[in-house]
């Protein structure tokens, strides 16, 4: 039987296979519409990736010189973490969470809002305070560079996700959903072609029954008429296949006066 491979279980009309018809469009127009939002999501899936490399490249680089810089302050000045938990009064860095839309997906960004002022004015005072300073400008490079580091961290994890989740859905489409709904016309288009010759079948039958029976009144009538001429006193040679009588084949006897 045609329409092999997976299909639905369905009856097969007309209506039925203009409805499949629909969901096929419908399936092929969303195959189409996932497979460009998968392109766009894994362009800027590379992008961040490539940004989150150079970003752990950098934050490298500035944690060993904020690592340099607490060495340099610890050298010149000791121990100076209690001074620092005694004069913090207020956060001098806060996060600002917002969001972004890439393609219908919302991913969270985070911005640094560096508080002006500072309450570690008098901090290194005695001695070291330039090694103070430069080691509190670095960190604040780090810390900077950290929360980006953590928001294309963040975006890299949820792009991964959705991707992935994307790809299942395109090839669920591709792969089980249109081959499918293909089978199942192919299926529908082969039954309606079936019953299309069945009845063309049936029609024809019906014909050649219609044609016999009229050709059997026929000869019933013929021979009624036969049979009523005999009754009539009419001979039987004026009849002829037609059962019509011919006058001009008839000969008389001839007459003598």
């Amino acid at each position: 039987m045609s329409g092999q491979g997976a299909r639905e279980n369905i009856f097969a009309t007309r209506m039925a296979l203009t409805n499949t018809k629909l969901r096929l469009k419908g399936a092929q127009t969303g195959h189409s519409l996932l497979a460009k939002k998968r392109d766009a999501l894994t362009t800027r899936f590379r992008s961040i990736l490539k940004k989150v490399d150079e970003a752990k490249r950098k934050m490298g680089r500035v944690m060993q010189l904020a690592s340099f810089s607490m060495a340099e302050v610890t050298y010149a000045t000791g121990d100076i973490s209690y001074l620092v938990q005694e004069q913090a009064k207020q956060a001098a860095f806060k996060v600002k969470a917002k969001q972004e839309n890439v393609s219908g997906v919302v991913i969270p960004a985070f911005e640094v809002d560096r508080v002006a002022g500072s309450d570690f004015n008098l901090t290194g005072l005695g001695r070291g305070g330039q090694q103070v300073l430069r080691a509190r400008e670095v960190y604040a490079q780090a810390l900077t560079t950290l929360v980006e580091l953590a928001s294309l961290q963040t975006a890299f994890t949820i792009l991964d996700e959705v991707i992935r989740a994307t790809n299942r859905r395109v090839n669920a489409i591709e792969h089980v959903v249109i081959p499918r709904l293909e089978n199942t016309i192919k299926y529908i288009m082969s039954e309606l072609d079936e019953m299309d010759r069945e009845e063309f079948f049936r029609l024809k039958k019906v014909q050649g029954k219609k044609k016999r029976d009229n050709a059997t009144r026929d000869e019933e009538r013929e021979r009624e008429i036969q049979a009523q001429a005999l009754q009539d006193g009419i001979p039987e040679e004026l009849f002829e296949e037609g059962g019509e009588s011919n006058l001009l084949g008839t000969k008389d006897d001839d007459v003598i006066f």
